[in-house]
């Protein structure tokens, strides 16, 4: 592929419903642009962007992937991005470097919540956008119906710029809203044709609609709309162009992405209509002197560029995807990490079509290419050169709430694991994983289930190592809510030396449930000698890791040793230790102790349709409702506070409640006594844990 200057890129993201037709489309455009020599099948697994195993397999996108591809003298960077709503990182990435959007609906679906949502990631970033109406080769769908459906959501915004027309209920050409003209096709050639009789109507409402506002666009247009005057094709199509970059208009085109129909018109359209990335606005602060570097894809300034997605993949290997956002970037040339604030050279320049790289001698600013081997380069960081340092900011990118425990199913995988999740992590930033020491678990979290799920897959299937998971366990505290006055005397005898050790201690509620405990001693007249102190909260130390209720750590014990007694042969640190353990224990579970559950605090955002059912379930799950925010667009920030306990599946029951529509946050709060029927289950399976010896 040849090197394109700004002015010729277009980064275009495909966003829409999971299973909408985005990769069929993606398909078809690389059909039209001679990429490949035949349009691909998702159900056969041999599109270009879903290359991985796991993608084949399931039949939908789980990566976003690039496709440049050359056309009408422009190159368009087409980003493939998945539907479902567990792989969102992957879409943020991707709308992160892109500079238009292509919302694809299914004619047959209509209008879904994957639409809405790809309509307000484009409100949040500030991207201009096209609908594209695909499936228009089904008899019984409606492109009218969608248009009205979207009319309805987003208002005059939307602007069909062609529609179909059926000969013998069969899809066979299109009215282009524009010129007037109708277009039939025979074979692959689009031929001029007469408007059908029945389009007519809708061709006059549909331009009309149109014309309005085009007459917008400036006083001397709004006289001429309103003196009956008729705007020219070419002054309609500037007017238009101006208002879709500034997203007053919206267009809506349609076609049929497996026949290669109406994706001619799309790619063209894309070339006419969107904007290239001159026409975006990007800055970065230089941190040599600390004032704002306005890049701007300017080729003519300094070099800097933005790595949006790491791609690690098992067979061909480590990819840094970056979108040059000044300068020229050229092969061999050597660039400062800012994050890493290291120097690097970057080898060789890459275009990737899905797993397929081709080699480019340079990439001018506002291209996307890769760049393999980068070191510790990874998503986020800013290359620029050393004499002129850029740092930009880095994409807000989704955080996991949802999350799983995991073990390895062999004990001699337990590094590989690792270092599997961290390559997985690397290369999706909404996946993580943690060891959670304190409740000797491991977890992994993501976005939803289906996400943990193809981690899972991936990690047997493409890293040769095997994971069970199973429910997380809840992260309980142990503490008292009485005061205890205890004595313990550890006496050994077993020829030789023996061991003596004798200790008198309080245990109270401490009031801070943030320490674990607080040791003193109030020892008069050396009847426990100083020297055994440290060995007596030794003892604490241990206690206090795994309790003597249900084996969960301790919080809030204030420790007091006040006295005791020792043998000037016997008594050592390890009996005094000892007898602190045993005291502890006792003082403990004559103090009343309780159970601590953990609590969130939770938001849950929901369109206001659902305010009753979300209120209802959170109530369900032992919550306490705090408060209802209205935050505009028809929608509700519900504030509460919920044990954590309860949240282990909220992220699919709220997408079943609310239609995929409703969101939630949360963050630790404090912790509160548990119900006494919770405390007695816990306490019961910890006694049954030890009967049978399966404690983990």
């Amino acid at each position: 592929m040849k090197v394109y200057t700004t002015d010729k890129i277009r980064n275009i993201v495909l966003l829409g419903h999971g299973g909408a037709g985005k990769t069929t489309l993606a398909e078809a455009m690389c059909y039209l642009a001679g990429v490949t020599s035949r349009v691909g099948r998702v159900e056969d697994g041999n599109t270009v962007s879903d290359f991985t195993k796991e993608e084949q397999k399931r039949g939908f996108s789980i990566k976003t992937s690039l496709i440049p591809v050359e056309w009408q003298d422009c190159k368009i960077n087409i980003l493939d991005t998945p539907g479902y709503f567990d792989f969102v990182g992957e879409v943020e990435e991707a709308i992160s470097v892109a500079d238009a959007a292509i919302i694809v609906i299914s004619g047959k679906a209509g209008v879904e919540v994957g639409t809405e949502r790809a309509w307000d990631i484009c409100e949040k970033y500030n991207i201009p956008r096209m609908f594209f109406v695909t499936d228009m080769d089904i008899d019984n769908v409606s492109y009218r119906s969608v248009v009205e459906q979207l009319s309805e959501m987003y208002g005059k915004k939307i602007a069909p710029f062609n529609f179909p027309f059926r000969v013998d209920e069969k899809f066979a050409g299109y009215v282009n809203v524009i010129a007037e003209k109708a277009y039939e096709w025979k074979g692959k050639e689009a031929v001029e044709c007469a408007v059908p009789d029945y389009s007519q109507e809708y061709l006059e409402n549909y331009r009309d609609t149109l014309m309005e506002t085009v007459a917008e666009t400036s006083e001397e247009f709004m006289e001429r709309y309103f003196e009956g005057d008729v705007f020219s094709e070419a002054e309609i199509r500037s007017a238009v162009r101006s208002q879709v970059l500034d997203g007053s208009i919206v267009p809506v085109e349609m076609g049929a992405s497996t026949i290669c129909r109406g994706v001619y018109t799309l790619m063209d359209d894309i070339v006419k209509y969107m904007p290239s990335p001159e026409h975006r606005k990007v800055s970065g602060i230089n941190l040599k002197t600390n004032e704002i570097f306005e890049a701007n894809f300017d080729f003519s300034k300094p070099k800097s560029a933005y790595i949006f997605k790491t791609i690690v993949d098992p067979f061909i290997g480590r990819y840094s995807l970056i979108k040059i956002r000044s300068g020229v970037f050229k092969t061999d040339d050597t660039v400062y990490d800012t994050n890493l604030e290291t120097e690097m050279r970057i080898g060789k320049l890459y275009i990737m079509q899905g797993n397929k790289t081709s080699e480019v001698p340079e990439l001018h600013a506002g291209d996307i290419g890769a760049v393999a081997k980068l070191g510790e380069a990874k998503t986020g960081d800013s290359l620029s050169t050393k004499a002129v340092p850029i740092q930009y900011g880095k994409t807000e990118i989704s955080t996991p709430y949802t999350y799983i425990r995991y073990k390895a199913k062999n004990k001699n995988d337990v590094d590989k694991i690792a270092q599997a999740m961290a390559k997985i992590s690397s290369e999706d930033p909404t996946f993580r994983m943690e060891n959670d020491a304190a409740n000797k678990q491991t977890l992994m979290y993501g976005i939803g289930d289906m996400q943990l799920e193809v981690v899972k897959s991936m990690l047997k299937n493409e890293y040769k190592v095997d994971i069970d998971t199973m429910a997380p366990k809840v992260a309980y505290r142990e503490t008292i809510r009485k005061t205890s006055d205890v004595e313990y005397k550890y006496k050994k005898q077993s020829g030789g030396h023996g061991q003596y050790g004798h200790v008198k201690m309080r245990y109270s509620p401490l009031g801070d449930q943030t320490v674990a405990y607080e040791f003193s001693d109030e020892v008069v007249g050396g009847s426990v000698p100083k020297n055994y102190f440290p060995a007596v909260e030794k003892g604490i130390i241990d206690s206090v890791q795994r309790g003597p209720l249900a084996g969960y750590p301790v919080v809030g014990v204030n420790c007091v040793l006040y006295d005791g007694s020792y043998h000037p042969v016997d008594s050592s640190e390890m009996a005094f230790k000892t007898a602190s353990v045993q005291a502890f224990k006792k003082g403990f579970m004559e103090a009343n102790p309780v159970l601590l559950e953990p609590i969130v605090s939770l938001k849950v955002t929901i369109p206001d349709a659902y305010t009753g059912d979300v209120m209802g379930d959170l109530n369900k799950r032992r919550g306490r409702v705090l408060g209802m925010n209205p935050i505009g667009g028809g929608k509700q920030v519900v504030e509460a506070e919920v044990p954590q306990s309860e949240l282990f599946d909220y992220c699919t029951v709220l997408r079943s409640m609310t239609g995929g529509r409703g969101d939630y946050a949360y963050e630790f709060c404090r912790y509160e006594q548990a119900p006494a029927d919770i405390q007695a289950k816990e306490v019961e399976a910890r006694a049954k844990q030890l009967e049978e010896g399966t404690e983990d």
